[in-house]
């Protein structure tokens, strides 16, 4: 279905302001290269219904810009262009996307406006679930459109609507995202650096092809059935990690504080007489130890990091991305068999259980590699024009090893130096928390429109860019029950890598005053 088909169904609940219209509707006429407009309007403050259903409530009122963009035969990227009526911030920050993407994410656009900043959002030129790569089915082009051209041409259009809108341009340009987006904001600061000033990169799936390829490593265990581990087993393997490592900051922190110096030893878990839900079998213990040890090839030369100790428990946690209800059942599962069936081989009936995990992985980046991996770590372009990039991802993130996030930092301190990469790239890693939120620890500090206490990392980014105030250590804070608008139960320094926070042995062990921020 076309942009301009369910736009007319979505039936947004906010209304048209009819003495507004007339300014935005303009914008109906804008010529902008492969583009087609499909709805220039107003509305008048209230709640937002999405095409999907979603509701986004306490809008206020905006210009909506609805359009298609087709720079290939092949293409049909739709995008949106939200801009506050009033109270603009002279900035514009643009939204990515998560997983194989398809829908374009509402609530982002809307908490960006209430924020002030004009902001806009593209479904990467295909519409589906997060996990379905179907559209993929020899569509090259699309696979195009989705690895960077959607993200880059919907940033090109935002920026000149803005300027025909306001009758001047942005001032700045922010790109704020995780996951799939933390992939995306990379591309961006890699290829086309002239399109934002500050970027905000979380748990990047940058290494597209990699992280596909340890789901491939990961089946071929799995090839036995006896070395599946059933989620049944998970808080036996979480008590052992915890009692090995729970203490690290001098506190009990109920997460590991410092995955790389966790000297768990999975060995303790092996059953003695007898499988039990306490206890894993050998080939079990097998398959658990390559989930923390990565993929690996026949030479012994690692593809890609492993899981750190400390992400296996919770509704976010191993149960949903890695084991599911069965073996080759997780979520994560959903992504890699998709991805080869779909992108890399162009065929529904290949199974990853017959998959080979190393000729797979040369096909795929022989393939796809261009299109999809954001792995560059010269940014010398991007730095060159003031452009500042934050990197950050939670130490238990079940869904993208966080070694890989610390590997591409250490990737560009390597091309460009230490001391210039310190100039305009930050790194944080976050104890306890899992993919791009949620988990055990602290997980809030104003990344994609969170809570912060104190400055949040989107703040920090702004003042870097505008100001040239270098962020340091931060807040980082766990709600009850991760309620984003309810009480605080605790809060930590967020420190810049490769610092972690120690308690200082007294004090308030859920009050961040009470820890350091130091390097070991």
């Amino acid at each position: 279905m076309r942009l301009s088909h369910f736009v007319s169904l979505a039936f947004p609940l906010l209304l048209v302001v009819p003495a507004l219209a007339s300014d935005c509707a303009r914008l109906g006429d804008a010529r902008l290269a492969h583009t087609t407009i499909t709805a220039a309007t107003v509305l008048a403050p209230g709640t937002f219904r999405s095409p999907y259903g979603d509701l986004v409530p306490e809008l206020p009122s905006f210009c909506r810009v609805t359009g298609v963009i087709r720079p290939s035969s092949d293409s049909e990227i739709r995008f949106e262009v939200w801009m506050p009526e009033t109270g603009w911030n002279g900035k514009y920050l643009g939204v990515g996307n998560g997983g194989f993407a398809g829908t374009l994410e509402f609530r982002s656009l809307g908490a960006n406006l209430k924020a002030g900043f004009a902001t806009g959002a593209t479904d990467t030129g295909h519409q589906g679930e997060a996990s379905d790569a179907a559209w993929a089915y020899k569509h090259p082009e699309k696979v195009v459109d989705f690895g960077w051209r959607a993200l880059h041409l919907t940033t090109e259009n935002a920026k000149q609507l803005i300027a025909k809108y306001y009758g001047s341009p942005a001032k700045r340009a922010y790109f704020d995202s995780c996951s799939n987006g933390g992939r995306e904001a990379l591309i961006e600061a890699q290829r086309f650096p002239d399109d934002f000033d500050g970027i905000l990169a979380g748990a990047p799936a940058n290494d597209w092809t990699d992280l596909m390829s340890e789901g491939a490593f990961l089946f071929d265990h799995l090839k036995d059935p006896a070395a599946y581990i059933s989620g049944l087993k998970l808080p036996a393997i979480s008590d052992a990690v915890l009692a090995a490592c729970g203490s690290q900051s001098g506190a009990k922190d109920g997460f590991v504080n410092d995955p790389p110096r966790c000297n768990f030893n999975p060995d303790l878990l092996l059953c003695k007489d007898g499988d039990e839900l306490t206890c894993l079998t050998k080939p079990q213990l097998s398959f658990l130890k390559s989930i923390y040890a990565g993929a690996v090839d026949a030479q012994g030369r690692q593809r890609f990091p492993g899981h750190s100790p400390g992400g296996e428990l919770g509704p976010g946690g191993w149960g949903r991305w890695i084991l599911g209800g069965a073996p080759g059942a997780g979520f994560g599962s959903d992504f890699y068999s998709n991805y080869f069936r779909y992108v890399v081989f162009d065929d529904p009936a290949w199974n990853p259980f017959t998959g080979r995990f190393e000729t797979d992985l040369t096909t795929a980046n022989r393939k796809t590699e261009q299109a999809l991996n954001a792995t560059n770590p010269d940014l010398h372009a991007f730095q060159a024009r003031g452009g500042k990039l934050i990197l950050y991802h939670g130490w238990s993130d079940p869904a993208i090893p966080p070694q890989n996030t610390i590997n591409y930092y250490n990737s560009v301190r390597k091309a460009m130096g230490f001391e210039e990469t310190a100039k305009f790239v930050r790194l944080y890693m976050v104890p306890g928390m899992q993919h791009c939120g949620s988990g055990p620890g602290p997980n809030a500090f104003g990344q994609q429109g969170l809570p912060a206490t104190g400055d949040g990392v989107r703040d920090a980014l702004q003042h870097w860019v505008e100001s040239g105030d270098a962020p340091q250590d931060l807040i980082v804070t766990k709600y009850v029950d991760d309620r984003f608008n309810g009480s605080v139960q605790r809060t930590r320094p967020l420190c810049a890598y490769p610092k972690i926070a120690k308690y200082k042995g007294s004090g308030d062990p859920n009050d961040a005053s009470n820890f350091v921020c130091a390097t070991e």
